[in-house]
């Protein structure tokens, strides 16, 4: 079984305001939450979840990962990373490093900061990566007959990663909902719009459709999000195709805060979708 949502990526989008998912699946691992925020003064638990059959155990790292116009997230290999994004994978610390998980058995994950004197004000983010590490293969008891060519197994790893953000200095953001539209891709119709962000730290919330009149929201997606490395960024929600017909016209979008922290509106935008 394999349950994924993106982060930040993350979304939930379904029609009639689908609620949001408070945890990442990924394989048979559930974390929560998804998201963490550090501002130095205290540290904060992740809660890790075998909800499979069988132990399974998991390295924890750090990485870094970079968001692009288009709203994914590329992972930046460690000799190309910039001094702030240094600094975030050293302040982080973080205790187990491993784990092994019996079914059913929640294991925590204790993240703390260590800020050094001096840190100049900004927002630091690292990605925390939970990473299946797969049972070691058990040894060939007879050697393989000459002439049957190269066997090759292949298992998958799963891996996890949730940003761990660090917040340092009095800091803001705002954002503004740009041109939205219905596209095809080749994973089916997509419901589209331009969030741009101007400030010092990231923007995180959630977008709700509506039809002007109508109460009941077309579409809800949580957990979007624009990082301080793009002024701006697209982004694409897949829908059905009955639903992708209901959201071409005049709508109503709005971007909120996460509820967790009032749910206060960010932007709000009356647009015709083509």
């Amino acid at each position: 079984m394999l349950r994924f949502l993106k982060a930040l990526g993350l979304f939930t989008a379904a029609a009639l305001g689908a609620a949001a998912s408070p945890a990442l699946a990924a394989g048979d691992l559930l974390v929560a939450p998804t998201r963490v925020i550090l501002d130095g003064s205290r540290g904060t638990e992740v809660v890790l979840n075998n909800i499979g059959t069988e132990p399974a155990t998991y390295r924890i790292s750090l990485e870094i990962k970079r968001m692009t116009a288009e709203g994914g997230l590329d992972e930046i290999a460690e000799e190309n990373v910039t001094a702030a994004e240094r600094t975030a994978l050293d302040m982080i610390a973080f205790s187990p490093r491993r784990v092994t998980l019996p079914p059913n058995q929640p294991q925590v994950v204790r993240v703390g900061v260590r800020l050094p004197e001096g840190t100049p004000p900004g927002e630091y983010r690292a990605h925390m990566l939970f990473r299946a590490v797969p049972d070691a293969a058990p040894a060939t008891a007879e050697p393989k007959p000459a002439g049957e060519g190269v066997s090759i197994a292949l298992t998958p790893i799963y891996g996890i990663t949730i940003p761990v953000i660090v917040r340092v200095g009095d800091l803001g953001a705002d954002a503004s909902i740009g041109a939205a539209w219905v596209s095809e891709t080749q994973d089916g119709p997509a419901f589209n719009f331009d969030l741009a962000r101007t400030g010092n730290r990231s923007v995180y919330g959630d977008i709700e459709v509506t039809r002007p009149g109508v109460a009941e929201p077309l579409l809800v997606a949580r957990g979007i999000a624009v990082y301080p490395e793009v002024g701006a960024r697209k982004v694409s929600l897949r829908v059905p195709g009955e639903l992708a017909a209901k959201l071409k016209g005049p709508v109503r979008i709005r971007y909120t805060e996460d509820r967790e922290i009032g749910g206060g509106t960010i932007d709000e935008a009356e647009r015709v979708v083509k």
